[in-house]
């Protein structure tokens, strides 16, 4: 559970808190966690506090204020994991809170702070991230230029019951690999951490050479995209082979999203996104392979600028598009 305040223009003005979720402790531990965070980052914030935005994994419904479904939260009860069903957040917590609540989810106020504080600038056109890590989220901001009809922007694309914009399982191989989500061939069983880790795995017990070995001293369990990087750096064969897979298999994706939204940005988040350009060279060229060309040229397809705290950065994006805008210059 992390929490901190934000100025209007996304600069932390408190303490970056950070504390266990309590996330199968129930939704009583769930909320005293949540709330502790928010004390925690409001009394020492530099000004008051207006509003709270929070960034939750699941299908989040801000307008009733309760999250429709949260697969990592809820509580064991006789080895059974029941999780969080039409649980009513905003009455549970605003009270305790004292501030104004609004509640999006993760990948999609991800995109949003990026919008807003990153490279989207607050004015980009159109803005797709995707954000890599133990899964793969994603979220679309359109600007009002590219949106027909009347609208105040930026607009954050939800879906009809707001559960929408799963990007990472959109699928890129028909009946490829299986993920968590029940499906076979989408993206994010193809680029999630586990993935990656494990094409590495596969080469070096088949006694592939490689300076991984050595970083990892033999024991291939220790493996992480982090040590990828480091491999592929120094010029290692198999560290670069599985990026350019990686990137490859990622770069499909992309290239449908490209023809999907005609997004001025393409932001990749997440901790995988720190590979940098081993990922996202390859991912070029094949969205390229993809994508219209004039919708390929116009998108720039880059590392996002808020990588650690784009979800908390979404909260205070959120919060700050949903309340009063008066005092946006304070």
């Amino acid at each position: 559970m992390r929490a901190s305040a934000y100025d209007t223009q996304g600069n932390a003005i408190s303490e970056k808190v950070s504390l266990p979720s309590n996330a199968q402790s129930g939704t009583n531990e769930i909320f005293k966690a949540i709330s502790d965070a928010v004390s925690i980052a409001t009394k020492s914030s530099s000004k008051k506090v207006k509003a709270i935005g929070m960034a939750i994994p699941g299908i989040v419904d801000d307008l009733a204020g309760i999250v429709r479904w949260a697969p990592n939260f809820g509580k064991s009860v006789n080895g059974v994991f029941h999780y969080w069903e039409n649980i009513e957040v905003r009455r549970g917590l605003e009270a305790k809170l004292k501030a104004p609540l609004f509640m999006g989810n993760d990948a999609n106020l991800a995109a949003l702070g990026e919008y807003r504080f990153g490279s989207g600038k607050n004015n980009a056109s159109c803005l797709v991230m995707l954000t890599i890590g133990t899964g793969i989220g994603g979220g679309v901001v359109l600007g009002t230029q590219s949106v027909r009809g009347k609208a105040q922007g930026p607009l954050l694309l939800l879906g009809g019951n707001q559960g929408g914009v799963e990007l990472g399982h959109t699928v890129i191989q028909a009946n490829g690999l299986d993920c968590s989500a029940g499906t076979y061939g989408a993206v994010e069983a193809y680029c999630q951490k586990d993935s990656i880790i494990k094409r590495a795995q596969h080469r070096l017990l088949r006694k592939r050479e490689s300076h991984l070995s050595e970083l990892v001293k033999g024991d291939f369990s220790a493996l992480t995209p982090e040590l990828l990087s480091t491999a592929a750096k120094s010029g290692d064969e198999l560290a670069i082979q599985v990026w350019n897979e990686v990137g490859a298999m990622l770069g499909v994706a992309i290239g449908n999203m490209i023809n999907i939204f005609a997004p001025e940005i393409v932001a990749i988040g997440g901790q995988i996104a720190k590979s940098g350009e081993f990922l996202l060279k390859p991912a070029r060229l094949a969205a390229r392979d993809v994508a219209i060309p004039n919708l390929f040229d116009y998108a720039r397809i880059i590392q996002a600028v808020q990588i650690d705290d784009a979800g908390m950065l979404g909260g205070a994006a959120l919060a700050l598009q949903s309340i009063n805008n008066s005092y946006q210059n304070e």
